[in-house]
């Protein structure tokens, strides 16, 4: 494992010229220590691997040092084949350059490892979509991948989550799939925001450079962005009575409801179950899926609204029935 990790410092320094300690210890999932180590390792094998201290500074390798250790092995290239997410590419206008790459790739794979690349796409399927989630269109992610990789300033035209569209001028920092579900990471007067592409109205690139702030890292900031959006949902919690029938379905849970704990059952055979949901309504929509099987023990308004709910549930159906007959 460790000769294979200095081979990926190597490849790592060839193609960055200069990283800091901190990433590649990232990048390898070790740490810092560990890479001080393989440090010391490859210059006492002869690498020039050199340390640069201050802003900016980090590990690099002299200019005039290159290598070809680019051979990759079984799992490598299984990772390389593994079918990519089509929606995505073919959102992207990437889908034919992607099939021809590998295309490319397998032919210059040494006859061996060809039925491992083979083998890979054949047995392993990556959907990247949800089961309940929708498409949507973005008929405006050209543009935006456009100026991403040109680094030009955006003027959008946004639709906020209330119906009001707003302007504003932004600095393209790079575009996030999340699910089938494309967003926009981008900056204004510096700090990175998240805007999802479907919402966007209309989109004009401007032939002003975009600014990036230092040291900004796209996935770092989505891992950090997507903790505090599920960190900050609304959460609602109610206690539930349940049949034992019912219980199957409760621990399945749902997108905004999962069991925090069950008692042990009472004399009746039913047993108590703390959840938690996202709002109030959810938790009644949820309750009323349920039917007779489940009894909201608290909290009180919960349980009028859900007996509330079902009486106009009646009474929808009753009065439905009687026009029926009068008919």
């Amino acid at each position: 494992m460790r000769a294979d990790r200095l081979l990926s410092i190597l490849l790592l320094l060839q193609v960055h010229r200069r990283m800091t300690a901190g990433e590649l210890a990232r990048r390898l999932e070790v740490s810092e220590r560990t890479i001080h180590r393989d440090m010391a390792a490859l210059g006492m094998s002869g690498v020039p691997v050199m340390a640069e201290r201050g802003v900016g500074g980090g590990w690099r390798l002299l200019e005039t040092y290159t290598t070809n250790l680019t051979g990759l092995n079984e799992a490598e290239i299984q990772t390389l084949f593994l079918t990519r997410p089509s929606r995505l590419l073919s959102d992207l206008g990437l889908r034919q350059a992607a099939e021809g790459a590998l295309i490319k790739l397998l032919a210059a794979l040494p006859a061996m490892h060809r039925r491992d690349a083979e083998d890979a796409r054949q047995r392993i399927y990556v959907d990247a979509a949800g089961w309940r989630q929708s498409e949507e269109a973005v008929p405006l992610l050209p543009l935006l991948q456009d100026a991403v990789w040109r680094e030009r300033k955006l003027r959008l035209c946004y639709a906020r989550g209330d119906g009001t569209a707003s302007e504003r001028v932004v600095d393209p920092l790079g575009l996030v799939a999340k699910g089938s579900l494309w967003y926009l990471v981008a900056a204004v007067e510096g700090e990175p925001r998240t805007y999802r592409v479907s919402r966007m109205r209309e989109v004009l690139v401007s032939d002003e450079p975009s600014l990036r702030p230092a040291g900004f890292d796209l996935a770092a900031y989505w891992e950090a962005s997507s903790r505090q959006f599920k960190a900050n949902l609304p959460r609602y919690p109610a206690t539930l009575r349940a049949a034992p029938s019912a219980l199957p379905r409760l621990r399945a849970g749902g997108g905004y409801a999962r069991i925090k704990r069950e008692d042990p059952p009472d004399d009746d055979g039913w047993i108590r179950v703390a959840m938690m949901f996202e709002e109030e309504h959810n938790a009644c929509e949820y309750v009323l899926s349920l039917g007779g099987l489940v009894e909201v023990v608290e909290p009180l308004a919960l349980r009028e609204m859900v007996a509330r709910t079902a009486e106009e549930i009646v009474t929808l159906y009753r009065c439905g029935a009687q026009k029926t007959d009068s008919e």
